[in-house]
């Protein structure tokens, strides 16, 4: 919450979002429901304001703890789960939580990479902006590395980047770049660029051409990029990093 709004009235939704609730629309669904009190008494109408310094909150009877943003990035290494919910998995496996030594709020991952994708990935408790970043209307790019098994024709590449038909049946949007990296007797080399965020998408595409992919690194996400930290290692993002984030999905 900025230092403007701790001391004066906030619309509820927008404290439920910036609490990473939910998206403020989740919020005020949340609300309508009558699933939210604020000072012990239910609160249904939309536009409710409160005083987040003052007002005590609570949805399903659970204590909304009211902090400051975070916004993070985080060069996730290999073999490590994109998971907000504590430091081990139900698997016994490490998290990326257990990567933020020194951050006390809960942040919880903008959206997912596979237990063996390295690279950048964003962490807050900003539910509005992540929510927006990863919602198909702003079309964020992503921009990944990947290794591929083989040698890609160049009528592959070009499908690629046209769009393919998944396994189940989904057709891939056009990306926005592809360009070939290295290429060797065995193996090829592509930076690809993204807007879409389908389940292990790039990782699918390969698959569905016949070139499944060996190694995958995601170098950015919007402008973000994890330049100078070493895998597992993170930050804080800058303001001006921040504000334009939130600029490219109507949040400025």
């Amino acid at each position: 919450m900025g230092a403007e709004e701790l001391g004066s009235a906030v619309r509820l939704q927008k404290v439920l979002a910036r609490a990473g609730v939910s998206s403020r629309r989740g919020a005020e669904l949340l609300i309508t429901e009558g699933r939210v009190r604020v000072n012990n008494r239910v609160v249904t109408e939309l536009g409710s304001r409160i005083d987040p310094a003052r007002d005590h909150l609570t949805v399903d009877g659970r204590a909304i703890q009211l902090e400051a943003p975070v916004y993070i990035v985080l060069n996730k290494p290999d073999g490590v789960v994109s998971s907000g919910e504590a430091e081990r998995d139900d698997r016994d496996r490490p998290t990326v939580v257990s990567l933020l030594r020194g951050v006390s709020q809960r942040v919880f991952p903008v959206g997912r990479l596979d237990f063996h994708t390295r690279g950048v990935l964003l962490l807050t408790n900003d539910g509005d902006l992540s929510s927006r970043l990863l919602h198909p209307r702003y079309k964020v790019e992503k921009t990944y590395h990947a290794k591929f098994q083989g040698q890609p024709s160049a009528e592959t590449l070009q499908a690629l980047e046209a769009g393919v038909t998944l396994e189940d049946g989904t057709v891939t949007a056009p990306l926005t770049e592809l360009l070939v990296m290295k290429d060797t007797e065995t193996n090829m080399w592509v930076q690809m660029t993204l807007t879409q965020g389908l389940y292990r998408q790039v990782r699918r595409m390969g698959e569905a051409v016949g070139h499944p992919v060996l190694k995958l690194l995601r170098v950015a996400f919007a402008d973000i990029t994890a330049d100078g930290l070493s895998e597992g290692e993170w930050r804080h993002l800058r303001d001006a990093e921040v504000a334009a984030l939130k600029s490219r999905v109507g949040l400025a």
